[in-house]
């Protein structure tokens, strides 16, 4: 295992960054920001896989930060590490984590004190078990903490996690206060991880600041959040995309004078377009003026690593969170409730990713979700065999069918699963003057015309939507509907063609016409004179076809 080589670490100062998942389709794309804007931020603090091969195999921007992080510095903050479940991260992982530390210069590691992970598979678009905050809770993730930072020789720097239900006792300061004294590590305070906390419990935002340890503190993070209210209670829930909240501006500019040996501040903006991100970072600038300032010295934490004792009940936790079991009345009922319901949805966006049609049809309600989350097909995706949740989803689905003898559901769950496999291979470009499918077009024929519920699936969507904005409840009732239609398809072949998004499938239906004279590109290009009249506007207009 790594040991740091000295009695301190010296952390430089990085100032103010942007956050990145390093994914160029993504907003907003941090090295054209700061070309547009030079001077806007000072560095980038990005998410990848653990690995350095996994991350530059699957991270599109990748090549340009290693190109210029000699001039734009970066820091590395995985999301797939464990500070917190059953299991302690495996001796290879920890290698790959240090390796990729050091060859990108990152002068710390930064995680959420959470568990992320299960047998390799990463929960449901990352959204993490927080521990309880107690003390068998400081227990686990410091034995978590330390076994980590015994494999980097470079500090771990722990974040305070997102709280929805308040478990444990401790207030979230005070339980990471333990984490630090009980490990030494640097910590990271999250000031929209802590407005949860303190809405959830009911508490003042600035309450507990005052006996935390903000000397402590390397790393600040701001993003946006959404809060929401049920009944007597609000719950902040940490979502990157939405605008960062003036409360939280007005939390950091009060920390930051009190932070003695911060180094960096950090926007988490995912998703923000450039001119919003724009206008958050000028902000940002203000308080984290662009100037140079000396290294600090840290004691370097050389304290034993402990043994895991699992009496924080991880697994119990995670059954809560996706209603396998109730709460019990010290694990906050309300809380738990509101931390399920956030789970079903992420759950929920990930399906109708690759299954918009079979999910709305078997687990459009919540009742619905839950059978899933519950199911055995969902629990074995954490047994390590490397299931995607679109796997499990599938074999879920088959099972809930052949129950439920159900044609029509049927129909819809062959329909989704045949739609990667019409991208296995791609078409020959079309030559000058020949016209081909676009790039991202396949064409798709099955032996029951569905065209009914494909419309259907979306304008219910629209209208269930539309009207929740105005009942404030979204009418799952009125999705019955769907089920009736997915009972009465209309005969085959019924031909469509498919368009492979960023995230999954769509169907597009087609006009008769359009069909046919689509089908004639099903074998390769043809010159343009050879198409019937019109198709090519047609077919243009919709992103269908492409003209060399």
């Amino acid at each position: 295992m790594t040991r740091p080589a000295s009695e301190s670490w010296t952390l430089p100062w990085m100032g103010l960054g942007l956050s990145s998942n390093l994914s160029a389709s993504d907003v907003p794309h941090p090295y054209r920001l700061l070309d547009a804007a030079p001077g806007l931020f000072d560095f980038v603090e990005y998410s990848a896989p653990i690995a350095l091969e996994e991350a530059k195999a699957q991270t599109t921007l990748f090549p340009e930060m290693w190109r210029r992080r000699a001039d734009v510095p970066v820091l590395f903050h995985p999301v797939h590490l464990n500070l917190y479940g059953p299991d302690l991260e495996p001796a290879s992982a920890l290698a790959h984590l240090d390796a990729h530390a050091k060859a990108v210069g990152s002068p710390w590691v930064g995680n959420d004190v959470g568990w992320w992970h299960a047998g390799g598979q990463p929960f449901p678009g990352y959204l993490y078990v927080t521990p309880p905050f107690n003390e068998a809770g400081v227990r686990d993730c410091a034995a978590h903490a330390l076994h980590v930072q015994a494999g980097l020789s470079v500090p771990l720097v722990v974040e305070n996690p997102a709280v929805l239900a308040t478990r444990g006792g401790l207030h979230a300061l005070d339980f990471m206060a333990k984490l630090h004294a009980r490990t030494g590590l640097p910590l990271l305070l999250d000031l929209g991880h802590l407005l949860s906390h303190q809405l959830s419990a009911g508490l003042p935002l600035r309450a507990g600041l005052d006996g935390f340890p903000l000397e402590q503190v390397v790393e600040i993070h701001i993003a946006g959040g959404v809060v929401t209210r049920r009944g007597t209670r609000s719950f902040y829930v940490d979502d990157h995309t939405q605008p960062v909240r003036e409360e939280l501006f007005e939390l950091l500019a009060d920390v930051l004078p009190r932070c003695s040996r911060l180094r960096a501040v950090t926007f988490e903006g995912d998703g923000h377009p450039p001119e919003v991100a724009l206008a958050s970072l000028r902000r940002l600038r203000a308080l984290v003026p662009k100037e140079a300032r000396p290294p600090v010295a840290l004691p370097a934490s050389r304290e034993p690593v402990p043994a895991l004792t699992g009496e924080s009940r991880p697994w119990a936790l995670f059954d809560v969170g996706h209603g396998v079991t109730p709460a019990s009345e010290d694990e906050d009922p309300e809380g738990s409730r509101a931390d399920r319901d956030f789970r079903l949805a992420v759950v929920a966006e990930q399906l109708d990713k690759d299954w918009p049609l079979t999910r709305l049809l078997l687990a459009a309600t919540p009742e619905g979700l839950e059978s899933f989350t519950c199911s055995r097909e969902y629990r074995a995706l954490f047994d390590g065999l490397g299931r995607s949740l679109s796997h499990a989803f599938a074999s879920w689905a088959r099972r809930r069918v052949m129950a439920s003898a159900s044609d029509g559901v049927a129909a819809a769950l062959s329909l989704e699963m045949m739609l990667p496999h019409a991208f296995l291979q791609a078409p020959p470009a079309p030559a000058p003057g020949q016209v081909a499918l676009a790039e991202d077009v396949r064409l798709g024929s099955f032996p029951a015309d569905l065209t009914e519920l494909v419309f259907a699936t979306r304008a219910l969507r629209r209208h269930l939507t539309g009207r929740a904005w105005a009942c404030g409840a979204l009418e799952v009732s009125g999705l019955d509907a769907l089920t009736q239609v997915a009972a009465r398809p209309g005969p085959g072949p019924w031909r469509f063609a498919i368009r492979r998004r960023a995230q999954g499938f769509e169907v597009v239906t087609l006009p008769p016409g359009v069909a046919d004279g689509l089908w004639a590109l099903a074998d390769g290009p043809l010159p343009v004179e050879a198409l019937p009249p019109g198709l090519l506007a047609e077919g243009q207009g919709r992103g269908l076809l492409r003209r060399a």
